[in-house]
C-alpha cells in the first residue's frame, strides 16, 4: 500500500488532469463552429501581430521611400513622388484591413471570455455554497460537543449562503455612484 502522501499526490494529479481535460474539451467545443474564413483571419492576425511583421512593414515603407527617392537624385522620373500618395493609400488600406481583422478576432475572444467568466461565477457560487454547508456542519458538530458550548455569530452568519441577487444589486448601485460617493 502506498504511503498517504503518495495517495494524496496521485489524487491531486488526477484532479489536475481532469481539470485540464475539461478545459481542453471546452476549448475544442469553441473551435468546432469556426469557419475557414475565421480561422484564416485569426491565423493572419496572429502572424501580423508579431514583431517580425512590424519590422517587415517598416522595411517595406523605407524601401518604398528609397526606391522612389533614388530616381530623383539621378534625374529619372519617380513612380511615387513625395509625399508618396500611393504609399499612403496602401498604408491606409492595410490599416483598415488590420483593424477589421483584429475586431473580428476580438469578437470571438470576447464571447469566449464571457463564457469563461460565467463559468467562473458558477464555480465560485457553488464553492460558496459548499463552504457555507461545511461551516454549518462544523457548527452543528461544535454544538454537539459537550465541552464547548458557546455561540459563534460569525460562523452562523457564514453558514448561510450568500444572496446573490442582493450582491448584484449592491454592486450595480455602487458602480453607478459618482466617484466622490464611493467611499
Amino acid at each position: 500500500m502506498e504511503p498517504p502522501s503518495k495517495q494524496h499526490e496521485a489524487l491531486a494529479s488526477q484532479h489536475l488532469e481532469n481539470n485540464l481535460k475539461a478545459i481542453e474539451a471546452m476549448r475544442q467545443r469553441q473551435e468546432v463552429g469556426l469557419s475557414r474564413q475565421q480561422v484564416f483571419v485569426e491565423r493572419l492576425t496572429v502572424a501580423l501581430g508579431r514583431p517580425r511583421a512590424l519590422y517587415l512593414f517598416l522595411g517595406l515603407c523605407f524601401g518604398w521611400v528609397a526606391w522612389n527617392l533614388a530616381p530623383a537624385s539621378l534625374g529619372l522620373p519617380q513612380l511615387d513622388a513625395p509625399p508618396f500618395f500611393w504609399m499612403q493609400g496602401v498604408v491606409s488600406v492595410v490599416a483598415l484591413l488590420l483593424t477589421m481583422m483584429v475586431l473580428t478576432t476580438q469578437q470571438r475572444v470576447l464571447r469566449h471570455s464571457e463564457q469563461r467568466a460565467h463559468l467562473d461565477l458558477q464555480v465560485n457560487l457553488l464553492a460558496e455554497q459548499k463552504i457555507a454547508k461545511i461551516i454549518s456542519l462544523l457548527e452543528e458538530l461544535r454544538r454537539d460537543l459537550p465541552i464547548v458550548d458557546r455561540e459563534d455569530l460569525v460562523a452562523q452568519a457564514m453558514a448561510r449562503t450568500a444572496n446573490t441577487a442582493n450582491m448584484v444589486s449592491a454592486l450595480e448601485e455602487f458602480t453607478q455612484r459618482p466617484p466622490d460617493q464611493k467611499k
